[in-house]
């Protein structure tokens, strides 16, 4: 009987240790396919989804790893522009293709904003689109009118205070980097502006040059030619230290402690891709983002490159979105 029972303990050992051997034997033609795919990545043209107009700075920084990803990887990355509803409908477009790699999104500040000020049943941001490789951060420059009685920021403050609600803010739309930037400055400063959103830079800019509002947290790109020609006062860039685009201009950390905001951008992913695909379209960004030529010519766009793991990209979205959460809820910001 003893016997008999070893003999059986025997058997179903052996019995699960084929099982299991048969099981992954089974998993390894799945696991090699997953990589295979991996490693043939990119097999046909890459589309980059863009949220905004041809010409704008995303438009611009997808253009730039758009190349290179196309030189480095032997496949066309092609820019293509869905502008509207504030970047929803790129997310939408993405978050609808296969999810094998070969449509990508240009992630930017918006997004983080929009994850808070959009409640969209269709689609989560955070749920729905992968981080695969920051690529960039843009400063924006606070500017005013040349006519317009200060000169520091020190100076503005105070006369927001002696003035409140008469001040004009514009910005080039509801959750755009230089709105947010603005709404920071009156939540850590305590100083009451009119908020003017217009249908982009280039718009807002004229009406800054022009008088109609007094001041504009610009982005960099677009108003470095008015700040050299003497156009437009620059007062303190956004971000925490001097921008090496302007390196005589102050950082407005210097006169709010701890105010700190820039552009940024980068690419994501729907949820599903393969993550040997994210790790590659990372390596190959980083690449880029360590080439002199493309620091150099980020560095002519007033940027710096801004490389990193998809982790660590995912974990600075996250943080972006806390701290716009807290921004929009003290201003009580409306969507459009």
């Amino acid at each position: 009987m003893n016997s008999n029972c070893g003999q059986l303990t025997r058997n179903a050992c052996l019995f699960s240790r084929r099982k299991v051997l048969r099981l992954a034997a089974a998993a390894i033609p799945s696991t090699a396919s997953w990589l295979a795919r991996a490693d043939s990545y990119p097999s046909r043209p890459v589309r980059i989804i863009v949220g905004y107009a041809a010409g704008g700075a995303p438009d611009i920084v997808a253009r730039l790893i758009g190349q290179w990803l196309s030189d480095r990887l032997d496949q066309p990355f092609v820019i293509e522009n869905r502008p509207g509803a504030s970047g929803r409908i790129a997310i939408e477009t993405v978050i609808k293709a296969p999810a094998d790699g070969h449509t990508l999104l240009m992630v930017a500040l918006p997004d983080a904003v929009n994850a808070t000020l959009f409640q969209n049943p269709n689609y989560s941001f955070v749920r729905d689109i992968a981080p695969v490789a920051a690529i960039c951060r843009d400063p924006d420059v606070m500017l005013v009118n040349t006519r317009f009685p200060v000169k520091s920021v020190p100076e503005f403050i105070a006369y927001a205070k002696a003035n409140p609600g008469k001040i004009n803010m514009a910005s080039p739309g509801v959750g755009s980097s230089p709105h947010m930037a603005g709404e920071l400055f009156k939540f850590m400063t305590g100083i009451d502006m009119t908020h003017v959103a217009y249908r982009g830079t280039a718009p807002a800019l004229t009406d800054l040059l022009g008088g109609h509002v007094q001041v504009f947290f610009a982005p960099i790109l677009a108003s470095l030619p008015y700040i050299r020609a003497g156009e437009l006062r620059a007062l303190a860039v956004t971000t925490a230290a001097r921008a090496d685009a302007l390196p005589d201009i102050a950082a407005l950390a210097d006169f709010v402690p701890g105010f700190e905001v820039s552009g940024w951008f980068g690419i994501g992913a729907s949820k599903d891709v393969p993550t040997a695909v994210i790790n590659r379209l990372n390596t190959e960004v980083n690449a880029g983002l360590n080439d002199p030529a493309m620091k150099a010519r980020l560095a002519d766009l007033g940027s710096s490159a801004f490389a990193g793991s998809p982790s660590t990209f995912g974990k600075f979205i996250a943080d972006e979105i806390k701290k716009w959460a807290d921004v929009i809820k003290f201003a009580n910001i409306k969507p459009d």
